[in-house]
Formats: structure tokens, sequence, C-alpha cells
């Protein structure tokens, strides 16, 4: 039987711009005792990799726009912290009882284009999304592969609420080294019924599960190594491969 290990790593210094992941991850994982195996996933924040990239924005360097403050007054929300949601949108979908939801720069559906005041450094601070997640993991997987000559998967993991459903959930928004889907289709059950539409977003659960472990507030665990797990090597594959087309979009 196979058991799947998630191990996490903790780190409770500031990320600052300049930080090489990389080495800091292979670090902790010497720090806590373990040696980073082939195919391991390593699962990292997007906060701390927004961190390191520069990505945290001083409110008091934004002039908020009258669409801003307008949206601001609907929401209750702060009308700076408005502006940077909106520069942060390819398109507004929903705005009311507090809330704004997004389809952001990166084409995902999301609460405000990922904007977030929580664990940013300081009380007038704010973290916005990395600019290419796909090529921030990269840039770590290669690190890492430099420094012990393993090759690893990278996920990238961000927290997002769900249609219909209380509570958020982390899932992956950046990837490398791993194909997003593990891929049914044309594949029979043990009934032998052929499945014609299941696509397991297996980055997605790998990001969830290891936020088991990462946790959402002072936890201090931004990165989780996961062992063990069945996936697809895939050096060309990207995490936009999950995004569902907007013609195929249900509900609107």
């Amino acid at each position: 039987m196979r058991k799947i290990e998630i191990i996490p790593l903790y780190y409770d210094k500031e990320i600052l711009p300049g930080d090489d992941l990389g080495k800091i991850i292979v670090e902790l994982a010497e720090k806590t005792g373990i040696s980073i195996k082939n195919k391991d996933v390593v699962v990292v924040s997007h906060k701390v990799v927004s961190k390191a990239e520069g990505r945290v924005i001083s409110l008091n360097a934004i002039k908020p726009s009258q669409r801003a403050i307008e949206i601001s007054m609907k929401t209750g929300k702060d009308s700076k912290i408005v502006e940077l949601i909106l520069r942060e949108a390819s398109e507004v979908l929903k705005v009311g009882d507090g809330h704004i939801i997004t389809l952001s720069r990166h084409g995902i559906v999301c609460a405000n284009s990922g904007v977030d005041r929580s664990n940013s450094g300081g009380p007038n601070k704010v973290v916005l999304l990395p600019v290419d997640p796909d090529k921030s993991a990269e840039k770590i997987r290669v690190r890492i592969r430099d420094l012990t000559g393993k090759d690893v998967a990278v996920v990238i993991s961000d927290t997002y609420g769900r249609p219909f459903r209380l509570g958020v959930i982390n899932l992956a928004i950046g990837l490398s080294g791993i194909k997003p889907f593990r891929d049914y289709i044309g594949k029979p059950d043990r009934n032998g019924y052929i499945m014609r539409v299941t696509q397991v977003a297996i980055v997605d659960e790998i990001a969830s599960a290891a936020e088991l472990v990462m946790g959402q507030g002072s936890e201090s665990t931004p990165f989780a190594i996961i062992r063990n797990v069945n996936y697809e090597a895939c050096n060309e594959c990207s995490c936009k491969e999950l995004i569902m087309d907007k013609d195929k979009w249900l509900f609107k």
C-alpha cells in the first residue's frame, strides 16, 4: 500500500526581496533531518514567492481611482486595496455583499484578484500574486536540482473559495516538473465502463494536502515536501492548463 508523507518546513523569518527560496528549502530540509529525494513534490506558499519577487505593495503609494472609490463605498473595502484589485484584474465579475469577484490576470476566478493583506509583513502592506507563477516554480525547481542533484516537482499554492460552499482550500497557481492532471479518459473503471471526462486535478489535491501542515495564520510554515505521490513528470506543463475557457462556463 502506498503511503504519502507530508513534511512541513518551518521558517519564522520574514522573506525579503531577492531571497533564494530554493536554497532556503534545501537548508530547511537538512535542518529538519531529511534529504530531498527524486520525485518529491515541494509545495511553496505563493506569499513567500511574491515577497521574494518584490510583489509587496505599500498602500501609502496607492492613489485610488474614482471607480475604486465607488466600489469601496459599495463593499466597505479600503479604496486603496480596491484600486490594487482593479489593477490586478482582467475583468470584474461581481461586486456585492462585501465581496469583489474578479477574473485575475492569471485567468483565475477569485476574490480580490488575489490581493491579500494577511501575513504581508506590515500593517499597511498587501501582497500581490506572482507575475508568472509557473516561471517562479521553475526557478525554484532548477535551484533545488542544482543544489541537491535531485529532480523534484514544485507547486505554488494559494487559498481560494469554492462556488456554493463555505470555507477555503489551497489550490495550485504555478507548477514545474509535474503534469497538472491525472487523466482517466478512455480508461476502464473496475466494472469495465470506459470513462469519458474524468481528469483529476492532482496539483490542486497536492496543494490542499500540503495546507494541512502549512496552515493559514501564524504557523510560519510556508513550505512542505510531499513524498510518494504518484504523478507524471512533465517539463513543459503549465498551471494554465487548469483554466477553463470562458465559453465553457456554466455559471456566469
